[in-house]
C-alpha cells in the first residue's frame, strides 16, 4: 500500500509522536509512506527516513491556497491509496484534498474527546461524507464524537495508541548507564506534556503545593513547552523561589531517561484522548496518579491511582498515598503496568490494527 499521513507538525506532541511511530512501523512492514506536514519545519523535528513535505500553513488564511496546491502536487506525485489524516485541521484538509486526489481513501483520526467547539464539530459533521472512515484512539473519544454527530457509529472504530516498548524499557535505560539525577532523599514526580490548558497544570501546581507542605522532600519535574505567555503564567503560579522544588525542563527528547530518574508519574489533564505520556510511564514501570479523563481508565486498568479531573485535593491525596507506600509495592505496581502495556498497547499491535483497517477499506491491496 501507499500511505500518506497528514499531521499538523513533526514536533513532540503526543499525536505527532504516535503518527511518526506508526509511519516507521508501516515502512518496516513494506508499505510506501509519505508525511505531509501542515506547518513549516519546527526547530527540533525527529529525523525521518520517509519523505516529508511541509505545506507552510500559517494562521493567516492567505497561506491556504498555496498550501493546497503544494499538497495536491505532492499527493498526485506520490499516488497514495490511503490518506490518513490527524487532528481537526488535518482531517478537514484531507477531505478537501479528495477533490484533487479522488482515487485515495481518506481515514480520519480522532485524538481527543474534545476536538473543538460547535463550529469545528459542524465542519467535521458536514464534511464526513468525504471521509471513508474515522478511528478514535479510545472508546471515550469515539463515543463523544458519535454523540456530537461528528461521525456516525457505522463509520467509527477504536484503535488505541501504541507504545514503543523497546525505547521505553527500564532495562534499556539502565544498560545505557543512566543514573538518578536527584538525591536519594528526594521523591521526584514527573509530568510530561505541552504547557497548554488541556493538561491543566494549574491543577497540578495547586496539588503539589499541598504535597510539599505535607512532604517537604517532594519534588516536581515538568517536561514540555508551550506558548510564552501561558508558560510564564504557569511559572508565576508555581510561585516558589526555590527552583529545585518545581523544575521546568522544557522540550525534551530523553523522556525514557527522565522517567527512569523519577520516582513516580503524574497526569493532571482536564481532557485527553489516550494519553501517550501515561502509556510511556507505564512501560517504564512507574507508579502513577492520573485524572479520570478520556481513555485514561481504558489504558490504566487497575495499575495506578485515578482521581477526578480539576480536583487538586484528590490529586494531592493520591500523590501522598503513593509516597507513603513501601518501595516494594510501588515497584510491583510498576511491573504490572508494564505487563499491561506489553499485553495490549504496543506500537506493533496498534500498527497491525491500522494495517487491517487500511486493507478493509482497500480490498484490492
Amino acid at each position: 500500500m501507499r500511505i500518506a499521513y497528514l499531521l499538523n507538525t513533526l514536533s513532540t506532541g503526543g499525536a505527532e509522536r504516535q503518527i511518526t511511530a506508526l509511519a516507521r512501523s508501516m515502512t518496516a512492514r513494506g508499505h510506501a509512506v509519505e508525511l505531509i506536514v501542515l506547518k513549516r519545519p519546527a526547530a527540533a523535528e525527529p529525523l525521518m527516513r520517509e519523505p516529508v513535505i511541509h505545506l507552510g500553513m500559517r494562521r493567516n488564511p492567505a497561506s491556504l491556497p498555496l498550501a493546497l496546491v503544494r499538497a495536491v502536487r505532492a499527493l498526485r506525485a506520490f499516488r497514495p491509496d490511503i490518506i490518513h489524516a490527524n487532528n481537526f485541521h488535518g482531517n478537514i484538509l484531507a477531505r478537501v484534498l479528495r477533490f484533487g486526489v479522488p482515487r485515495a481513501r481518506v481515514i480520519s483520526t480522532i485524538h481527543n474527546v474534545y476536538e473543538g467547539g460547535t463550529w469545528r464539530s459542524l465542519a467535521l459533521q458536514l464534511s464526513d461524507p468525504l471521509s471513508g472512515h474515522s478511528a478514535a484512539v479510545c472508546h471515550a473519544a469515539a463515543e463523544e464524537a458519535i454523540r456530537r454527530r461528528i461521525v456516525p457509529r457505522t463509520k467509527c472504530s477504536v484503535i488505541a495508541n501504541g507504545i514503543d516498548c523497546r525505547e521505553f524499557a527500564p532495562q534499556a535505560v539502565c544498560l545505557a548507564g543512566e543514573k538518578r539525577a536527584a538525591p536519594a532523599t528526594e521523591f521526584v514526580w514527573l509530568a510530561v506534556g505541552r504547557l497548554a490548558p488541556a493538561k491543566d497544570y494549574p491543577n497540578l501546581l495547586r496539588a503539589f503545593a499541598q504535597v510539599h507542605r505535607a512532604a517537604p522532600h517532594a519534588r516536581l519535574w515538568i517536561a514540555g513547552e508551550g506558548k510564552p505567555q501561558y508558560s510564564q503564567y504557569l511559572r508565576h503560579l508555581a510561585g516558589t523561589p526555590d527552583r529545585s522544588l518545581v523544575r521546568w525542563l522544557g522540550l525534551r527528547h530523553d523522556i525514557p531517561s527522565l522517567l527512569h530518574r523519577a520516582d513516580a508519574f503524574v497526569l493532571s489533564s482536564a481532557w485527553e484522548g489516550m494519553p501517550l505520556a501515561l502509556g510511556e510511564a507505564m512501560a517504564m514501570e512507574k507508579p502513577f496518579v492520573a485524572t479520570d479523563v478520556g481513555g485514561v481508565r481504558e489504558l490504566a486498568g487497575d495499575c495506578g491511582r485515578i482521581v477526578p479531573a480539576r480536583d487538586s485535593e484528590a490529586l494531592a491525596a493520591s500523590m501522598l498515598e503513593w509516597m507513603g507506600e513501601p518501595a516494594e509495592l510501588r515497584q510491583a505496581k510498576g511491573r504490572a503496568a508494564r505487563r499491561r502495556i506489553l499485553a495490549q498497547f504496543t506500537i506493533e499491535e496498534s500498527a497491525a490494527r491500522w494495517e487491517m483497517l487500511y486493507q478493509r477499506l482497500l480490498p484490492h491491496c
